[in-house]
């Protein structure tokens, strides 16, 4: 029993690492912590950020990014994305750093819209979907014309992206030279009259 005690008192003693608490990145109101182009593109709407026009064809890719960075996280939102379903494309970037001088940024994306519901694309580093679930699997879980839940998972080299509660990448980076922080980035794609829709933005970093 005297040993079992002092076993317990050394357990007892070692600290415990937990994960942050989840915090949101978007309180509903404000785009505070936010950064981007908000006089054209990016505003706030019934409590969403909101991007794109269904009038006008949008000119060019924008991010509203948050002025910090992340390392390993689970991020989980809502979006909604509306317009030409042909032409129609968003996503949400991570690890990413904004490229000087430019309104393009450099990292990994969650796609949305099209045929890229659910991949994982290199937005102007690779250029390229890195992972992308099956064409029946998606027919299956993507709602059009509303709401839809998004988790993003990044710890070490691996990245896990999850669609309406059912997962659709697990990938593991094999470069060491891929960055593994970054910012967080919402995006609206260029060519098409759309609009998306992001809210309840809440992000737990892991330890």
């Amino acid at each position: 029993m005297i040993r079992s005690l002092a076993s317990l008192a050394v357990i007892l003693s070692i600290p415990l690492i937990a994960n942050a608490q989840p915090i949101k990145l978007f309180d509903g109101k404000t785009l505070a912590g936010w950064e981007g182009d908000t006089k054209k593109t990016w505003r706030i709407q019934d409590g969403a950020i909101v991007g794109g026009s269904l009038d006008t064809l949008v000119p060019r890719n924008e991010f509203l990014c948050t002025t910090k960075s992340f390392g390993d996280f689970e991020l989980k939102l809502k979006f909604k994305l509306v317009g030409d379903r042909k032409a129609a494309n968003a996503g949400v970037q991570f690890r990413t750093k904004r490229i000087p001088n430019h309104h393009e940024v450099s990292g990994f994306q969650a796609d949305v819209g099209q045929h890229y519901w659910g991949a994982l694309y290199d937005e102007s580093r690779r250029n390229k979907v890195l992972a992308q679930p099956d064409k029946a699997l998606l027919e299956k879980i993507v709602k059009h014309d509303d709401w839809n839940d998004y988790t993003i998972r990044a710890k070490g080299p691996r990245i896990q992206l999850s669609l309406n509660g059912t997962q659709t990448i697990d990938y593991t980076e094999k470069d060491a030279k891929i960055e593994t922080t970054g910012i967080i980035g919402l995006q609206i794609h260029g060519g098409a009259k759309a609009v998306v829709h992001y809210k309840d933005i809440v992000i737990e970093e892991l330890k």
